[in-house]
Order: structure tokens, then C-alpha cells, then sequence
């Protein structure tokens, strides 16, 4: 295919990943944590061949790909839970028409919401799982923007998980126990990295430690992952709209493939109480996100042209378009909770060498918060709406049991930019 009929492909249109495209952004065609996998495969299959497994949140980009490598090395059972219903139906087709269709094993496709009474039911009533994997998060600084969206957020990724937790525990769920965290949660200044930050005590607290072994990762962007920046540039085009990146920010990218190994080698083969990271040290650069929007424009056959004024970049769309060009939109980073670079590693975490080439893992460091009884506050002002909390006193709370939290506060927030 030539670059000049690749803006009208499917592809481009819908948004979605391609391998060529992938390859382009991450700078990669094998996988950055290849080597690691096959050097992991014992411990995988030990951990998963023939034993019963529960998805949380297993229909979203990173859930889906690694259900699919769970296939791979099948397990007895297989159950995937996410409230999408229509992602979920989506999954079920895509695996189904894969050339080797879902294996003979009892698999379940369940449109359950992880933290609601049904989960607590279906717990109470199956023999236990022996592994759990929980995919389920709100991921957006988005989130940021006022105190009913940042609440949602705390109920989604900690007082439910707090309710999960304690349901795989009541019935002896889980002896090994994953649950997916972000880069974000390191030297956090957004609430929704304080947040993750938080969750990671959640996934390592005492409740199941007599019998559960519990490991997390940490990482970066996936690529065309759903909601994120890359996978709106194809929506963008589709819809006659600008690109749009904030200047000077620079993030690192993997795969949804790589994205899936990193979880299944966290939950598998890093020590429990453990956390995975990606080894800066290797072909895994912070790349400018304004060359990677250059990037996906060149792979579509269009040359950029560069706005800092969202008005005139609408308005010379269609002008550009019939010379082969696109307005690139680039924003000042002046929104809430924004940092200009990621980084993995938390001042006070150490990086353990855990022999593997592309990974290493951190020993979790568990914060105040538990207590300081901050997680039953937390509780408190999602469930009770009588009682008033405001933003500020929550990040104020939150920095009292976080001491690297420096929430980076801004009368603009992310809706507010295209």
C-alpha cells in the first residue's frame, strides 16, 4: 500500500492499531520483552496451564491482549469480567475468529462491574481461581477536572478495589494476584497517579498474605490504545478534525503485545511484593510526542503543519487536506496533573536486578495511608454525598500520607484543549 491511500484505510479511520504503524511509533518491530518471555515460559506455564483464571477489566486494550496470550498456554478455566459490555462482546468475536478460535476449556465472557454485589456473588459461588488479574481503572488526568469526576475515580480504582480484595480473600481467591498500575503512580502530581499510587498498597496489603503472592507493573504508553492520544489521531482524521499534542512533552511507548507480556511476566515470574518496570537502559526511549504526531502523518501520506491557535487549525482543515497536508495543534503543557517527561521509579523505591533483560523490578514501598486511615476517608466521600469534600482538601490529605505527591494544580484542564 502506498502512503497516499493510507489515510483512507480502515485502519486510519477507525483508529486502530497497526503492526506497520506500531512499529513506527515504538521505533520497534520485535518486541522490547521477547527475550524475557521465552525466558519466562516455565514459570508461566507452571503458573497458568490447567488452572483457573479470573480477568478483571479483560475486554480493555491491555486486559484484551492478555487474554489472548493466555490462550496461548490454556489454562482450565478462563472468566473475563468488565462492565463494557460491548468491548466484551467485541472480545469474545475477535477471539473467536482468531485461526485458532478458543480453545476446549471453560471460558466465560462476564459483563461485571469488579466491585458490585454480583462479583461477590459469582465469588461466593465458584471454586476458587488461582490466579486473578485485574485490569479495571479509570487511567485519565482527565479525571482532574472537578470533584465529582476525581471521586469516581478513587471509587473505581481504590474503594472497589478495597471491596475486591476483600471478597477474593473471604473465599481463598487469588494465590497469585496481579494488578496493573502506571508509570503515573511514580513522583506522582496527579490525583490519578496519587490514586494508582494508593492502589498499590491495596494490591500488596496484609489481608491475603498468608497464602497470596501479589506483583504489579508499571509502564508506559501502549500505542493506539483505547482512549488515548494516538488512537484519537485516526479518529481525528476520520472526522476532518486537527491533530493536537502538547509542546516539549516527551513519553515512552510499547505495544498492546508488549503491554501484555510485561503483565503476564509481572504476574508470573517477579518476586511477589514486587513491582515490574521496563529498563530505561535498553531501546525504550522518551520519545517527543510532537514527532510522533509527525510520524503518524507521514505513515498517512500528509505533511504537517503546525498551529498554536485551535480557531485557525479547525478552519484550514479542509484547505490543508486538499494540498496533502494537516494542521498539528500544539498545546502549552498547562493543564492539571501534567508531567513533561515519565519516569518509573519513585524517590525512595531501588531497582532490583531480577534477571531479565528488559525488566526490572521494585520492592513496593507501602505509604502512610493505611495508617493514617486515609483509605477509610476516602470511603467515606464516595459513599456518604452528604458529607463535603472539595478537591484541594483531598490532594491535601493525599500529600500528607504521599510525601513525594506534588499535585500540579491548573485552572485548565484536558477538556478544555482538542
Amino acid at each position: 500500500m502506498n502512503r497516499a491511500d493510507r489515510a483512507s484505510t480502515p485502519a486510519c479511520l477507525a483508529g486502530t492499531e497497526t503492526a506497520e504503524l506500531t512499529a513506527i511509533v515504538t521505533g520497534r518491530t520485535a518486541s522490547l520483552f521477547a527475550g524475557d518471555l521465552a525466558a519466562s515460559r516455565d514459570a508461566i506455564t507452571a503458573k497458568i496451564h490447567g488452572r483457573r483464571i479470573l480477568v478483571i477489566g479483560g475486554a480493555g486494550s491491555i486486559g484484551a491482549a492478555t487474554v489472548e496470550l493466555l490462550l496461548d498456554d490454556p489454562p482450565a478455566a478462563l472468566h473475563v469480567a468488565d462492565h463494557n459490555e460491548n468491548s466484551l462482546a467485541e472480545l469474545v468475536r475477535t477471539l473467536r475468529g482468531r485461526p485458532t478460535g478458543i480453545p476446549d476449556i471453560d471460558f466465560r465472557a462476564l459483563p461485571l462491574d469488579y466491585g458490585g454485589p454480583v462479583m461477590a456473588r459469582l465469588l461466593r459461588d465458584v471454586p476458587p481461581y488461582d490466579v486473578v488479574l485485574n485490569f479495571a481503572a479509570l487511567k485519565h488526568v482527565r479525571s482532574e477536572k472537578d470533584i465529582y469526576s476525581v471521586l469516581q475515580m478513587f471509587d473505581t480504582n481504590v474503594v472497589r478495589h478495597i471491596r475486591f480484595k476483600r471478597w477474593l480473600a473471604d473465599r481463598r481467591h487469588g494465590a497469585t494476584y496481579f494488578a496493573v498500575s502506571t508509570d503515573k503512580a511514580a513522583n506522582p502530581v496527579s490525583l490519578m497517579g496519587a490514586n494508582k499510587r494508593l492502589m498499590e498498597d491495596l494490591v500488596f496489603d496484609a489481608a491475603a498474605a498468608g497464602y497470596q503472592a501479589s506483583t504489579s507493573a508499571r509502564f508506559a504508553n501502549v500505542a493506539f490504545s483505547n482512549g488515548s492520544l494516538l488512537q484519537g489521531f485516526g479518529y481525528r482524521l476520520a472526522k476532518q478534525q486537527p491533530l493536537a499534542v502538547p509542546r516539549d512533552t516527551r513519553r515512552y511507548f510499547i505495544s498492546h503485545g508488549e503491554a501484555a507480556e510485561l503483565c503476564l511476566i509481572a504476574a508470573c515470574r517477579i518476586p511477589g511484593t514486587h513491582i515490574a518496570v521496563p529498563r530505561t537502559d535498553t531501546k525504550f526511549q522518551l520519545q517527543l510526542l510532537e514527532d510522533v504526531a509527525c510520524a503518524c502523518l507521514d505513515y498517512w501520506g500528509l505533511l504537517p503543519e503546525r498551529y498554536d491557535d485551535e480557531a485557525r487549525a479547525r478552519n484550514d482543515v479542509e484547505r490543508l487536506a486538499r494540498e496533502g497536508r494537516w494542521p498539528l495543534l500544539l498545546t502549552p503543557l498547562d493543564t492539571g496533573g501534567e508531567k513533561p517527561f515519565e519516569e518509573f521509579v519513585d524517590a525512595g523505591e531501588s531497582v532490583t536486578d531480577c534477571g531479565l533483560g528488559s525488566i526490572s523490578a521494585l520492592r513496593h514501598v507501602p505509604s502512610n495511608a493505611a495508617a493514617q486511615k486515609l483509605f477509610d476517608d476516602i470511603a467515606c466521600w464516595v459513599n456518604e454525598p452528604d458529607r463535603a469534600i472539595a478537591k484541594d482538601a483531598l490532594a491535601r490529605a493525599i500529600a500528607n500520607v504521599l510525601p513525594n505527591f506534588r499535585h500540579a494544580e491548573s485552572e485548565r484542564n484536558l477538556d478544555q484543549r482538542l
